[in-house]
């Protein structure tokens, strides 16, 4: 009775497992063939502006659960389309990486729509050594002098932050980068509003400009009110106490001329004694 029991029970632990399996099997089964899709991703490093060929891509199976939203799915679909950034080898293609359809292809295609591509002359030391590559963002400074504020005291010399978080487009005739190598350039094309324009080709008009390289992710901005000499080597020196001007000497008095006095004149008598003559002053 115990074994008969016993192999009832074994019978039945075997055939729920043979169900888990044929079950578990075909769950993986339906899973497998339905959680991929075709995705174009880059067979080359694309850079931006460049005018996509069939030879740059290629279809992959690609999970359907991760699949990375404004995916193409028709290599087709892609054919004569300009990038607008730089796709790197095996990276998926996505719709907003994409100009719209009919763009020519270059620089005009990366500029964002509303904003400007303004280029500026720069060396090893304004470019920042080499470092400000396509795709980063910069500060612009400029160093200057305010109009009527020189003193004896005060220089009007003044460095300030005009321009933050600019994109750079492009250095000197290059719109992709090499992440590993910075490269000095003579000239770097950055991505303006109108307004940033004009700031722009003023500042460098009234000045020397250098570029700042900033974080990729920082957005804050930065609250400064320049830098002058006064605030470089601290508080301003006392002015010098004004010089009072020599009292002039007093004029010499003139020299007080004393006129004589002529006494008026008196009475004169005159006396007549016989042949005597006399006479008496009174």
């Amino acid at each position: 009775m115990r074994n008969t029991r016993a192999m009832i029970m074994m019978v039945v632990a075997i055939a729920l497992a043979f169900v888990a399996v044929v079950v578990a099997a075909r769950w993986i089964s339906a899973q497998a063939s339905g959680t991929t899709a075709k995705v174009a991703v880059a067979q080359v490093d694309i850079s931006l502006g460049a005018r996509i060929t069939p030879d740059m891509v290629r279809l992959v199976d690609w999970p359907a659960s991760v699949q990375p939203p404004g995916a193409i799915k028709d290599d087709k679909a892609l054919e004569s389309r300009v990038t607008r950034t730089s796709i790197t080898r095996g990276e998926p293609i996505l719709e907003g990486k994409l100009a719209p359809p009919g763009t020519l292809g270059g620089l005009s295609a990366v500029v964002a729509e509303g904003k400007r591509a303004m280029t500026v002359r720069v060396n090893d030391v304004v470019g920042v050594a080499g470092f400000a590559l396509p795709g980063n963002y910069v500060d612009i400074l400029v160093n200057t002098q305010e109009e009527g504020q020189r003193t004896q005291t005060k220089d009007p010399t003044i460095s300030k932050i005009v321009l933050e978080r600019i994109l750079v487009l492009a250095v000197a005739q290059e719109s992709s980068r090499d992440e590993t190598k910075p490269k000095v350039v003579n000239a770097v094309t950055l991505e303006l509003t109108p307004e940033q324009v004009e700031k722009l080709d003023l500042a460098r008009s009234v000045g020397s400009l250098s570029l700042v390289l900033r974080n990729q992710v920082d957005p804050n901005p930065a609250l400064t009110t320049g830098a002058t000499k006064t605030t470089l080597l601290g508080a301003a020196a006392p002015e010098p106490a004004a010089k009072v001007a020599a009292a002039a000497p007093a004029p010499k008095p003139l020299p007080i001329r004393k006129v004589a006095t002529v006494p008026p004149p008196g009475v004169k008598v005159e006396m007549i004694k016989g042949l005597d003559r006399s006479s008496q002053q009174f």
